[in-house]
């Protein structure tokens, strides 16, 4: 799917998209979630866990604003795949480090239906974590189809297919510094 879109086509999904947050927005946002995530967890050496490929930005960007003693490691498991639609979740990595006992935080880019953060929290409690709490970047819960809750939100989107921050165009455009949208069809 990758080599279908060439660099134009990506510059001009890039120039065409609607700007939803800015660099400093979302700074801002990192802030506030990292605030909140130590006053919750300063005490409790986590296992933070990168949720590839899409948290990696947002994981990185998190783990300069915690400071307090933590370990971190990633968990791989995608619906997506480079698609605009979720599938059945496909398993790629899960963590190497014991999750026995741990406190773990999941990072991700963006919360939409919610079944794969659901599937990853199911994983590691069944690895035996003792809590799971979960940190995103964009909030897109308008589409939920589960039970499971987000501890730690940084932002509140609307339906709408974005890009930026992590979150793909087609496998690409993850590296955009803000958080942008496809423009809607008409």
């Amino acid at each position: 799917m990758q080599g279908e879109l060439t660099r134009d086509d990506l510059l001009a999904i890039q120039a065409s998209a609607d700007c939803l947050y800015t660099e400093s927005e979302v700074n801002a946002a990192l802030d506030t979630v990292a605030d909140k995530i130590s006053e919750a967890l300063s005490e409790t050496k986590p296992l933070v866990l990168c949720t590839m490929i899409g948290g990696i930005i947002t994981t990185g960007k998190l783990l300069e604003r915690l400071d307090f003693p933590l370990s971190v490691d990633y968990i791989h498991a995608s619906r997506y795949r480079g698609a605009l639609h979720g599938a059945k979740l496909d398993w790629i990595a899960r963590p190497t480090e014991s999750l026995k006992d741990r406190v773990v935080l999941i990072v991700d880019d963006i919360f939409d239906e919610g079944l794969t953060l659901e599937a990853l929290i199911q994983d590691c409690l069944a690895a035996g974590a003792k809590k799971v709490y979960s940190a995103i970047l964009l909030d897109k819960s308008c589409q939920k189809k589960t039970a499971v809750n987000v501890d730690f939100i940084g932002l509140a989107v609307e339906n709408r297919y974005v890009f930026g921050c992590g979150m793909d165009y087609k496998g690409y455009l993850r590296n955009a510094s803000g958080i942008y949208a496809i423009p809607e069809m008409e």
